[in-house]
């Protein structure tokens, strides 16, 4: 069965810089250990601003600069350092719409996505990818996930499962 993990946006800003949260600290060692013995290919996102992010539609509405290209809070967390990717998405949005046309095309039998942010890039992520290919299996791993709180977290994976996205 061919297979593939999503590790989404496990970058330092929304670890332990500025967007960081206890629970992404919590999960990151989660999925360093899911990953190491993950049977298929392993594919990376990547939040990536510019500058100007501030300016952005995005930046008015969560006014905090994170993740701007080449910045230390842009780079995938040290503790996931050693996790071969097949492939990294720099995403300027929360889905990567490059990632689940990548995915269709590749024929997965299943998907499974991890990482941060529960309600936003994690569920914009899953949605796409089922919306490019409706048949296959999305899975969320719940405990290898995290959001802003445990509450928006599991509004996210209720959401999810409303959307025909397993919940693992």
């Amino acid at each position: 069965m061919k297979k593939a993990l999503i590790i989404v946006d496990m970058q330092n800003d929304f670890v332990t810089g500025c967007l960081g949260t206890k629970e992404a600290q919590e999960v990151t060692p989660k999925i360093k250990a899911y990953a190491d013995v993950f049977d298929g290919d392993i594919y990376f996102t990547m939040d990536t601003h510019k500058d100007d992010y501030l300016d952005t539609q995005e930046g008015k509405r969560l006014p905090v600069k994170h993740c701007v290209k080449g910045s230390e809070g842009w780079q995938i967390v040290d503790a996931l350092a050693g996790i071969k990717a097949k492939q990294t998405f720099e995403k300027p949005v929360f889905g990567s719409k490059e990632l689940a046309e990548v995915i269709a095309k590749e024929g997965y039998e299943e998907i499974y996505l991890c990482g941060v942010c529960t309600g936003i890039c994690v569920l914009s992520n899953a949605i796409l990818i089922k919306a490019f290919d409706a048949d296959v299996r999305v899975a969320v791993l719940k405990d290898l996930c995290a959001c802003v709180t445990p509450d928006t977290h599991q509004t996210a994976l209720d959401a999810m499962a409303t959307a025909q996205i397993d919940i693992i």
